[in-house]
């Protein structure tokens, strides 16, 4: 049994995605700003404790005067002793945040907050001042995504629940956030399309030779490919580890339909392959923070595999496409995209679309 820390832990991280659900199902109907607040921002900050409903705490349309511009207002201000401690700038859930952060950067200067957020309901951008004392930084330290909750980002949010809100402790690890968060972006980036100064910090240790820009160019396929590689052998390890834990006698007998045995007397026997149940395992892993595993079925077919809800063809998940040189995954969305990959590592880079499209049968 846990400790009542990690009990209350468990039970926020459970309101959290509870919250993330509902949101998911209303976003749609929400059409205004003042509907985005009532429906979904006020709600998250009561899963964080605040009474939303009193002025002490929780006040609305803070006054933020910004130099000669009187009576500028904040939509939201976290009150700690009659002080603002958080600033909250709201938009529709409609929009993006993008164009906003400037707006919310005047108010900063102007008052004794030492945070700020700036959300549209489903992204909750965290700020504060790093780089400048009392100048909100360009950039955010920490981001949560409901409809892309990690367990870690869980873990930070808890820090902002009222009984537990302490100024010093977030700022002992804002620092590190906003540099792991910036490291994880950089690294996304050479990923995609490594630049010619990532290529040669590489080749510094593996390549004797002159670095010229002619082997600058020649390495850059070689390194974008060792990297891919090097991820999917972490990923394999951890499915091969995975697959170790799965009683394969439930599968076969439980998980694969009738039509993954022969399909007619004379017709091609399908086969499933090594890899359609390493995609399978893999996409159980990306779901695990929202579906029990047991819950995650499939069901092969000849020109696709089936990642099923609860074993019912009609809640099909995704289908993989593995058995031709142009692999790809299909999602069951309104307009059934269809998204090419390279092979079944690429699925973690589409974890929230697989997370969006399971929430529609949950």
């Amino acid at each position: 049994m846990g400790t009542f820390q990690e009990i209350f832990e468990v039970e926020f991280a459970d309101q959290i995605r509870a919250l993330a659900k509902r949101v998911q199902k209303l976003k749609d109907s929400i059409l205004t700003e003042e509907a985005t607040k009532t429906s979904v921002i006020m709600p998250f900050f009561q899963t964080l404790n605040y009474d939303v409903f009193n002025p002490e705490e929780f006040l609305p349309e803070f006054v933020a005067d910004v130099g000669i511009k009187k009576g500028e207002k904040v939509d939201y201000a976290i009150m700690q002793n009659k002080k603002p401690i958080i600033l909250i700038e709201a938009k529709s859930i409609q929009e993006q945040l993008t164009k906003h952060d400037s707006q919310l950067f005047r108010y900063f200067g102007t008052t004794e907050a030492k945070f700020a957020i700036l959300t549209n309901g489903i992204v909750y951008k965290f700020y504060t001042d790093l780089e400048e004392q009392n100048k909100m930084d360009a950039t955010p330290f920490f981001e949560l995504n409901l409809f892309d909750l990690r367990d870690h980002q869980i873990a930070e949010l808890n820090k902002f629940k009222k009984d537990l809100f302490d100024v010093e402790s977030i700022n002992t690890t804002a620092a590190e956030l906003k540099y792991t968060n910036e490291i994880k972006r950089f690294l996304k980036e050479q990923w995609d399309n490594p630049t010619d100064d990532f290529v040669s910090v590489i080749l510094s240790d593996v390549y004797l030779g002159k670095k010229t820009r002619q082997v600058i160019e020649k390495f850059n396929g070689i390194v974008k490919r060792s990297l891919k590689e090097f991820v999917n052998d972490i990923l394999n390890d951890k499915l091969q580890s995975a697959l170790a834990n799965t009683n394969s006698e439930q599968i076969s007998n439980k998980e694969v339909a009738p039509t993954s045995e022969v399909l007619s007397n004379e017709g091609p026997e399908v086969v499933t392959t090594q890899e359609e149940i390493e995609g399978y395992i893999t996409i159980r892993i990306l779901l695990k923070d929202i579906l029990a595993p047991e819950r995650i079925n499939y069901r092969d077919n000849l020109s696709y595999f089936n990642i099923l809800l609860d074993n019912n063809i009609r809640k099909w998940i995704c289908r993989i496409y593995l058995n031709s040189s142009n692999k790809a995954i299909q999602f069951n969305d309104e307009d059934k995209t269809m998204i090419s990959i390279n092979d079944i590592s690429d699925l973690i880079f589409h974890k929230e679309k697989i997370i969006q499209t399971a929430q529609k049968f949950i």
